[in-house]
């Protein structure tokens, strides 16, 4: 048994029900699914995906394969019927996604996976015919749909995970070029995490937010002066830097939301 996470932005009472029975119908076992949602949801994908791949490590024993999928999809209009689906492997895990550059760059920059398997929907659902059942309506309707993150993509990760030989193509994935440190999620604390480590020491501040507020970094929370902004080494990706008021909502306070730049720009290398 796989343990399944789907992170989707669509991820509505009916889109969860949908996608929970069909991933159940597949692999004996619903998903969690995690909504991406709020202003960037390609942001939080690409930091939820990076420490749901770390969160497998270092357990102390070879532990369980795992699965994830995700679903955030580029309103750009560059292909035909969205962006394809791509699929790789981290270890003994496995991830079924769409190739999205954004939602791949911390992978992509914290893990070394720089490549993916591409695939074609029609050329693997013809090629789908070696190992599954589908009537000529079936496959037409699966090829065809919008809905391809409901019909196509949990097949791709049955039928990578069973080992069957999907057809893809080992594509680069492209490199996003970092801009002035951002937040990426904000956590039910309001504490807000970013998309790296900012090179500080404890003792180091940096200006924050409109207000150019100096922000002090520490070595953990519990350093930072009750109700008072502080950085310090975070709990996702490798120590991700966190902006947090212990205390309080660092969120609010600065009214921050995922997207949004932390620093000035004068302070960004």
């Amino acid at each position: 048994m796989y343990p399944i996470t789907y992170v989707t932005d669509c991820f509505d009472g009916n889109a969860r029900a949908r996608l929970s029975t069909r991933i159940g119908a597949l692999f004996g076992r619903s998903p969690i699914i995690v909504a991406a949602d709020g202003p960037d949801p390609e942001s939080f994908a690409a930091l939820t995906l990076l420490d749901c791949l770390r969160s497998t490590e270092s357990l102390g024993a070879a532990g369980h394969p795992t699965i994830t999928l995700l679903n955030i999809a580029p309103r750009d209009g560059v292909w035909p019927n969205g962006v394809p689906f791509c699929y790789f492997t981290y270890g003994q895990h496995i991830v079924a996604s769409t190739f999205n550059a954004r939602a791949l760059s911390l992978v992509r920059r914290e893990l070394g996976i720089d490549r993916v398997h591409v695939t074609d929907i029609r050329e693997v659902m013809d090629a789908a015919g070696a190992w599954a059942d589908f009537s000529t309506a079936e496959l037409e309707k699966i090829v065809t749909t919008q809905f391809r993150s409901l019909w196509y993509l949990p097949l791709l990760a049955k039928w990578v995970a069973d080992g069957h030989a999907v057809p893809s193509t080992a594509t680069a994935v492209p490199e996003v070029l970092d801009g002035e440190p951002t937040v990426s999620v904000v956590d039910n604390f309001g504490n807000c995490k970013l998309d790296r480590r900012l090179e500080l020491v404890p003792g180091d501040s940096v200006p924050i937010g409109r207000d150019h507020t100096e922000v002090t970094y520490y070595p953990h929370l519990t350093a930072v002066p009750r109700d008072t902004p502080g950085l310090i080494p975070g709990s996702s990706g490798s120590d991700f830097t966190e902006l947090v008021i212990r205390g309080g909502s660092a969120a609010a306070y600065f009214g921050l939301q995922p997207g949004d730049a932390v620093l000035q720009p004068c302070l960004v290398s």
